[in-house]
């Protein structure tokens, strides 16, 4: 039955048969979580030999001749560097490794602009006040990190290919507070889709009134693939160099969701002016990262032929659960007509957008159910979807049964809902 197309004695009568189901499921007691896209233990236990690959004090060496376990290193071990060129198909000279987060390279990466400007005589951020791009859906993490900086955030509307460039070009061109954009380009957070090379080439060439502009280019999700085939995305700095904004890129990459999410290494990608300048300051911060750790890591794959063999085996175990969530829309959602979702080739989230007015009431019956989701409105600035439907899932961390009951719950609870939302009306 298409609720839409129902009269109100079928809503109704709809409604109690689904209410009588949710009291079903209210006495089961369950416990699932799919708030955050955390690798379950299966996956972590993949990287078991991590712990033990280097063991002895001289297996310290690094191929440069450098003892890991002293100081010194500040750039990172050229071994690591080779595997995050290969991810982000950079040269190794533009890396700079860092510790267990991206997300920390990031928060430091503003806050160094906040503090003391781009470099080139440019004011710090903070000299005035500054807005940033947030394209949503989006990532709730990096919002917060403009927020905690005191921008103003600005929704972009994403679309299949990106964010809207019509709107990002209009809004850059003339207002010189607009200091940056978030971007997740490669499966996107959370609505699993990759830029297109237009996109990102009208991002590198667009005109921006703040000379000091940067997108903030968060490949978390690289080399994460559920299929044999691989999203395509265009190469930002080979872009970016045929306009001569370069300087314009910050690029992070992660192994956060590769091997350990509490233990992996991090780096970030810049220019040579960029580097140079942030490692000014870098310098003045710490003497050196954990190169044990990214010893560790760079023998634990060998080359990056062992990596991508890593990746397949994280994508045998992720596969079927998103296949699960993707295949229960389809048989308790379609026929009702209600909600739209994303069906994402790679990384590590499904976006549900359901009927306006309908995720937070949605997301509230799943919790009394004990079914756990990103709260509504988090992929949006400052919480807020306008419409009011869009939810986050992360297939991740449940079993794939689990994921499937999980599934279950949420696409009952989406329909009481919409019903109820309806029955308003």
């Amino acid at each position: 039955m298409i609720y839409t197309n129902a009269t109100k004695e079928e809503l109704q009568a709809e409604l109690t048969k689904l209410k009588t189901e949710y009291e079903k499921y209210k006495v089961l007691g369950l416990k699932l979580d799919m708030s955050r896209g955390k690798p379950c233990a299966e996956q972590m236990d993949l990287s078991e030999g991590l712990l033990t690959v280097v063991s002895k004090n001289a297996e310290c060496i690094s191929e440069e001749g450098l003892d890991v376990r002293n100081y010194g290193g500040l750039d990172g071990l050229i071994e690591m560097k080779r595997f995050f060129a290969g991810i982000m198909n950079v040269p190794t000279e533009m890396i700079f490794v860092g510790g267990v987060s991206s997300l920390r390279m990031m928060y430091d990466a503003y806050a160094r602009n906040m503090m003391f400007g781009v470099g080139d005589g440019m004011e710090p951020w903070s000299k005035a006040p500054h807005k940033f791009l947030c394209p949503s859906p989006g990532y709730d993490r990096h919002f917060a990190i403009s927020q905690s900086m005191g921008a103003e955030l600005i929704t972009v509307p994403m679309r299949k290919d990106g964010p809207d460039m019509d709107t990002v070009e209009r809004l850059v061109k003339d207002d010189p507070a607009i200091k940056g954009i978030w971007c997740v380009p490669k499966y996107s957070n959370p609505t699993g889709i990759t830029f297109s090379e237009e996109t990102v080439r009208r991002l590198v060439s667009m005109e921006t009134a703040a000379k000091d502009f940067r997108i903030f280019w968060d490949n978390a999700y690289g080399i994460h693939d559920l299929y044999e085939e691989s999203d395509p995305l265009a190469e930002i700095f080979t872009l970016a160099r045929e306009y001569g904004n370069e300087d314009r890129v910050y690029e992070f990459c992660s192994f956060a969701k590769i091997t350990y999410s509490g233990g992996n290494v991090s780096a970030m990608a810049m220019s040579p002016r960029n580097r140079a300048y942030a490692r000014k300051f870098l310098s003045k911060q710490f003497i050196c990262n954990d190169k044990v750790n990214q010893l560790r890591h760079a023998r634990f794959f060998g080359d990056f032929e062992g990596l991508k063999a890593h990746m397949r085996a994280h994508a045998d175990i992720l596969r079927p659960k998103f296949e699960a969530v993707l295949r229960t829309f389809e048989e308790q959602l379609t026929p009702c007509g209600i909600g739209s979702w994303s069906s994402p080739r790679g990384g590590y989230f499904i976006s549900l957008d359901l009927p306006n007015g309908t995720a937070k009431h949605t997301y509230w019956l799943c919790a009394d159910l004990g079914v756990v989701l990103t709260p509504a409105g988090a992929t949006f600035p400052y919480g807020i979807d306008p419409n009011d439907s869009n939810l986050r899932i992360a297939p991740s961390f449940p079993s794939a049964e689990e994921m499937r009951s999980a599934a279950e719950v949420l696409c009952l609870c989406a329909k009481i809902a919409a019903i109820e939302k309806l029955l308003e009306k």
